[in-house]
């Protein structure tokens, strides 16, 4: 997966079109280029988060599992306890 930065891209496509270079049925047409690549990327990356995230959650299930069992323990102990 690269790294994709549309803001930079735009930032360049506005300079040309300022400059002259291009026309802006150019500059549209890139635009709707560039955000089909942004979605593309941002989908790619929330999948790569969701499965990392998923893999932790497998990796750490025993982990997980002790710590709420601590939790309740600890809740439990808090609530039943007499206030001094």
């Amino acid at each position: 997966m690269g790294y994709f930065f549309p803001s930079n891209s735009l930032n360049e496509l506005e300079a040309a079109y300022q400059r002259g270079e291009i026309p802006l049925e150019e500059v549209d047409a890139k635009v709707a280029e560039l955000m089909a690549e942004l979605a593309i990327e941002r989908r790619a990356a929330l999948t790569y988060f969701w499965q990392g995230g998923q893999h932790w959650l497998m990796t750490q299930r025993e982990t997980l599992i002790g710590l709420a069992i601590l939790a309740l323990i600890t809740y439990a102990w808090v609530f039943t306890s007499p206030i001094s």
